[in-house]
């Protein structure tokens, strides 16, 4: 949508066919307007799409059968075809340019185009009241325009995020997914009440949209939503805690590293090791000594976040009796990429043939970890980047970070996505 005219002539093909009460009748005036014998257009009506064949004008010919064909698809079953309608905008008007004496016909048949980029906004604002696939189209468009930084695009946006009660929901969760795009101190009532409304399907969202916004009096709604029962919004309450840094929340947090569902637990570690601090540190030390899981390598990770402060203890735990700690350390020392943390892993690969509780060697373990350290040391990964489990799937990456093939936030696609896509 960076040409704002395409996007213009786009929009007013499509408007030209939907503003029309008896559609048929409009298509005859349109064919009517091409300067064409009456005979030609009689038979277009009827179906016949030949009807300007060996017409000296291409652009003629095309407007004259792109017209008819949408007549022929409106008389047979009475569907509208967009990608007919769209096309005879452009058309029309660079018929009108290329013959002068039809441009005069033509704009009594089709009107004016829109005047440009404020035009396309605001019909497509006045379209999220119409049907819900018109509303979705809307919602796509003014996106994209407020991406373009249309104050007024912006300014429809920051309406329809204001009030969950009254949009459908896919429409504001979209417009939450790109929050940061337009969404300023005046969002902050609405989406404060949405945090409230518990049982609203989108409540996740505003969870995500207040932190994005750094909304900080969303804090104690948010740290409550840990309890909430469904556990797309218990890992969403995580996640923003982590993006707010909210010291405060590290206790809740702490409880969810016991969450009967894995994610939660993964995102309530990540949002630890986002806070820091000694309290959030002994909270994920003490756990992953006390559950011993190898599959627990978010644990780990997160303790890994808080950087050379934690490489010593990390060192000193390859040495502990419980292979499956070994194991978890050399996971974390690798995330480090702390040069301390190469002997002790090159030690292990080499001497530790004990096995976890899932079967894997502690030597594998240190040798993957070793020989990932120099590319990891070249190019300090962070966090959000080496948060991989110990059975390989990606764990929850922070927001504003995409792997290729991913949703980003949006419908109901993903355990802990609602796809709009």
């Amino acid at each position: 949508m960076t040409d704002h005219r395409d996007a213009v002539l786009r929009l007013w093909g499509r408007q030209l066919y939907e503003r029309q009460g008896e559609p048929l009748a409009w298509a005859r005036a349109v064919l009517e307007a091409t300067g064409r014998p009456a005979t030609a257009v009689t038979a277009a009506m009827s179906g016949r799409l030949d009807a300007l064949a060996g017409s000296p004008s291409d652009h003629a010919w095309l407007l004259f059968h792109t017209v008819a064909k949408l007549a022929a698809n409106l008389r047979a079953d009475g569907r509208y075809d967009a990608d007919v309608g769209t096309r005879i905008g452009p058309l029309a008007l660079r018929l009108g340019e290329l013959e002068p004496p039809l441009a005069g016909p033509l704009e009594d048949a089709l009107g004016h185009p829109p005047d440009g980029p404020t035009s396309l906004v605001t019909v497509h604002a006045a379209e999220l009241s119409r049907n819900r696939t018109i509303r979705m189209r809307a919602i796509d468009a003014l996106l994209e325009w407020a991406e373009l930084g249309h104050p007024q695009a912006r300014a429809a946006l920051s309406e329809v995020a204001s009030d969950h009660r009254t949009q459908d929901v896919t429409v504001w969760t979209k417009a939450l997914n790109r929050i940061t795009l337009f969404g300023d101190a005046s969002v902050e009532p609405g989406l404060l009440r949405a945090l409230a409304d518990t049982g609203h399907r989108g409540v996740r969202w505003s969870v995500l949209a207040c932190a994005e916004l750094g909304f900080r009096r969303a804090v104690p709604l948010i740290t409550a939503l840990l309890e909430h029962p469904d556990p797309m919004v218990r890992e969403g309450a995580c996640e923003a805690l982590g993006l707010l840094e909210e010291p405060a929340a590290v206790p809740a947090l702490t409880a969810r590293l016991n969450d009967e569902t894995d994610w939660v637990r993964s995102r309530a570690a990540l949002a630890l090791g986002q806070i820091g601090g000694d309290r959030a540190l002994a909270a994920l030390w003490q756990t992953m000594m006390e559950r011993r899981n190898p599959k627990a390598g978010y644990l780990a990770s997160a303790i890994a976040a808080f950087g050379p402060p934690v490489v010593d203890d990390l060192i000193a735990l390859t040495t502990d009796p419980d292979p499956d700690l070994r194991a978890l350390a050399c996971r974390a020392l690798g995330s480090t990429a702390d040069d301390r943390a190469l002997p002790a892993l090159e030690r292990l690969a080499a001497h530790d043939l004990a096995r976890t509780t899932l079967g894997g060697l502690v030597a594998t373990a240190a040798k993957r970890t070793a020989d990932r350290a120099p590319h990891a040391r070249a190019h300090r990964i962070d966090l959000s980047s080496t948060l991989v489990s110990t059975d390989g799937h990606p764990e929850p990456q922070p927001r504003g970070t995409r792997r290729s093939g991913s949703h980003t936030r949006g419908g109901p696609c993903a355990p802990d996505r609602l796809c709009s896509c």
